[in-house]
């Protein structure tokens, strides 16, 4: 019977212009030796394996992309070639680490089933990065990913959040879509206890324009960031 192929965890960047920065020798050697990728951006995925492997020719290799949309026969066909060639795969997230906040997860869920070995490396976090420097409780978290959308759902969410924060002594960590990232803080600094703390992540580890900074809402009132259109993480406790 011929052996399976393992699934490398690939973890990728947060900001551009930091591979060299964040991306360890162990991932770029994983790399140079595969020819089959599962990833969630074709043309982002691509581009990152030729930034950090200028050597190998892309044409050459093989990209299936399984995104959030991929239905559970598309993302258990992505493992054949694992299952019945043996050879190796890597799953690439759109940034950071595959199967956190990624629909990679689903891969590796059904990987388990297959009983293919899975092999992750560790790489920037933006989600774990942001918990560790926002000095916020790191024993008992939660990461609810994206906020409902309509205003009267979101405003209940950040209230229900707030509530489990001080019921669970639990950092609540949360997202949104670049373009709203204004119009969250705004709710947030109307909506949450003064005496909240929110911690604002943005641009996590680029050397130009990263910030993370803690804050009280009531300190936060008159002096936020505009972080429109940048990628951030949010983070609340008491």
């Amino acid at each position: 019977m011929k052996k399976q192929g393992n699934l490398y965890l690939i973890p990728t960047i947060l900001a551009e212009g930091t591979a060299d920065q964040v991306i360890s020798s162990q991932v770029k050697d994983a790399v140079k030796h595969l020819t089959y990728f599962i990833v969630e951006n074709l043309r982002t995925a691509r581009r990152f394996v030729k930034m950090i492997c200028p050597e190998l020719v892309i044409e050459e290799l093989n990209f299936v992309q399984i995104d959030k949309d991929a239905t559970p026969a598309q993302v258990q066909a992505s493992l054949k070639p694992i299952v019945e060639t043996g050879i190796d795969a890597g799953i690439i997230s759109e940034a950071g680490c595959p199967g956190i906040a990624d629909p990679g997860a689903e891969v590796v869920k059904y990987a388990h089933q297959k009983n293919i070995k899975v092999i992750p490396f560790a790489g920037p976090s933006a989600i774990l990065l942001s918990l560790m420097a926002s000095g916020f409780n790191g024993q008992q978290f939660a990461f609810h990913g994206y906020l409902p959308i309509d205003k009267g759902p979101r405003l209940q969410a950040l209230r229900q959040l707030e509530k489990e924060m001080q019921q669970r002594n639990q950092t609540q960590i949360f997202m949104e879509t670049p373009y709203r990232n204004n119009k969250l803080l705004e709710d947030l600094l109307t909506t949450l206890n003064p005496e909240t703390k929110l911690c604002i992540a943005a641009n996590i580890t680029s050397p130009e324009n990263e910030l993370i900074q803690t804050k009280t809402i009531n300190q936060w009132k008159g002096k936020l960031p505009d972080i429109h259109k940048q990628p951030a993480v949010f983070l609340i406790y008491k």
